[in-house]
């Protein structure tokens, strides 16, 4: 049986990746994707449970999908990811009109339980732990539906084994385990083949890569020291033939290492952005969070960066108000977020995820109006950060690949920089997606720079896809 679908998903890089791995199952197996859910016979929700409405937005949604679902015989639904990871039976319990349950470790059974539940009725499969086969444990091993074609994101890990009080993600995701890396740069060729151009490395805590690969091979008599491999993989990625661009999100400030600044540094491919999670600025803060590092450490790891990585931007992420957070501490994180002067940063007010330690401090919660407070001047600093840093970029060329035209304005195309700033400039003429250009940068914002084009460098190397009306 073949249909139309579509896929809707919530969350992390790590659920996007996910999603084009569920597409591509459907593809394989004769699906089209839908233009609307109108059109669709199959949609499937994949899930995020890191905000604490994540469960609102669920249900809300299978709500409505209940009279979608009568109004077409042999519709189905699916609810897959972090969410349905957690609460396993509850999707089913609340929502009887779902179709397929599944969990983050069984991507690859998609197929199998949409024909279970059409020949014997609804399905709830949570695997506890991820499979060990390799077209089952790496997402980035099944078949993807890409929704760009110049650049992709490549699985080097799933998993992870830190125990951040506020993290849901070691419970919904598993051990950290890393993929070989010979697999991974398998993978890049073929897609460097195709025409991608940029690969983004993605893992729950990716500066650890590798780290059990080596304790499993001095189980087994190497000499390897045990320790990541986070630095030879990037400088490994860098030098593939047709890649110009390497990402990765996120790495873990505890476990970065200056040798994965030096493959930074090193490699042209890679390029001068840094996510570097700080959390908090209050050591206390940090220990209660389990984080693993002071704000001293954190600085100074950060200036290292700074210092071995020219042209280095950096962004972060900010909880505000996690439990037992004083003004003193928030006072010594607004500090720490104006020494790091970041060039961006995510901003959250503390959100009680169940079954993270965090949620079971219900005696330490601060008050709402408090923590709103104080990330209204966290954001004033945060933002005074950006603008300096975006001004710093005036009167600069910067190289950018063409990600499209602008939303608001058809004659604006957009960009991205080697550093992650979005780049909006006027053209004349259309720029194919996944070209690179020189822009001359005019004017900046705090989320966003303005400039001139001054010449496209080269040419997407991708396929362009035709629709089946141009055929």
């Amino acid at each position: 049986m073949a249909g139309k679908y579509v896929v809707r998903t919530h969350g992390c890089q790590m659920n996007e990746h996910d999603s084009e791995r569920i597409a591509g199952l459907l593809e394989a197996d004769g699906y089209a994707q839908a233009a609307n859910d109108d059109e669709a016979d199959v949609i499937v929700i994949n899930t995020c449970c890191i905000r604490e409405n994540a469960d609102m937005r669920l249900y809300g949604q299978l709500g409505w999908l209940k009279s979608w679902k009568q109004e077409g015989e042999g519709r189905q639904i699916v609810v897959a990811g972090c969410l349905s990871q957690k609460d396993k039976d509850t999707v089913l319990a609340k929502a009887g009109w779902v179709d397929v349950v599944m969990g983050t470790h069984n991507v690859h059974r998609t197929m199998d339980l949409l024909k279970h539940a059409r020949d014997h009725g609804p399905i709830v499969e949570i695997l506890e732990e991820a499979v060990i086969d390799d077209h089952a444990l790496f997402p980035s091993a099944l078949p993807a539906k890409r929704e760009t074609t110049y650049n992709a994101w490549v699985t080097i890990q799933i998993g992870c084994d830190n125990s951040c009080a506020f993290c849901i993600v070691p419970s919904v995701r598993g051990k950290e385990i890393s993929r070989p890396i010979g697999e991974i740069l398998d993978e890049i060729r073929t897609l460097a083949h195709s025409g991608v151009t940029e690969v983004t490395l993605l893992g729950q805590n990716v500066n650890s890569y590798g780290r059990d690969l080596a304790l499993d091979a001095r189980r087994q008599g190497g000499d390897r020291r045990v320790r990541p491999m986070f630095a030879e993989l990037l400088e490994a990625v860098g030098s593939v033939d047709g890649i110009r661009r390497v990402r990765f999100t996120s790495p873990h400030p505890k476990d970065m290492r200056t040798e994965t600044f030096a493959a930074m540094a090193k490699s042209a491919a890679v390029c001068e952005h840094l996510h570097y999670p700080l959390q908090s600025g209050s050591d206390t803060v940090l220990a209660a969070m389990h984080r693993g590092y002071t704000a001293q450490r954190y600085l100074e790891r950060l200036a290292e960066a700074r210092r071995m990585i020219p042209d280095l931007a950096v962004t972060t992420d900010i909880i505000v108000g996690f439990p037992g957070e004083t003004e003193a501490d928030f006072q010594r994180t607004m500090e720490v977020a104006a020494e790091a002067c970041f060039d961006s940063a995510y901003e959250f007010e503390f959100s009680p995820r169940p079954g993270t330690e965090a949620a079971d401090m219900q005696d330490r919660f601060v008050d709402p109006k408090v923590v709103n407070e104080r990330f209204e001047r966290l954001r004033v600093v945060l933002e005074h950060s950006a603008e300096i840093k975006h001004q710093e970029r005036v009167g600069r060329i910067e190289e950018v690949v063409v990600e499209g035209v602008s939303k608001r304005n058809e004659g604006v195309m957009t960009g991205r920089t080697r550093q992650n700033k979005l780049v909006h400039f006027p053209s004349t003429e259309p720029i194919r997606v996944g070209s690179y250009a020189n822009v001359l940068v005019t004017s900046a914002a705090r989320h966003f720079l303005r400039g001139e084009l001054q010449e496209v460098t080269a040419a997407p190397t991708h396929k362009v896809r035709l629709s089946v009306s141009a055929l």
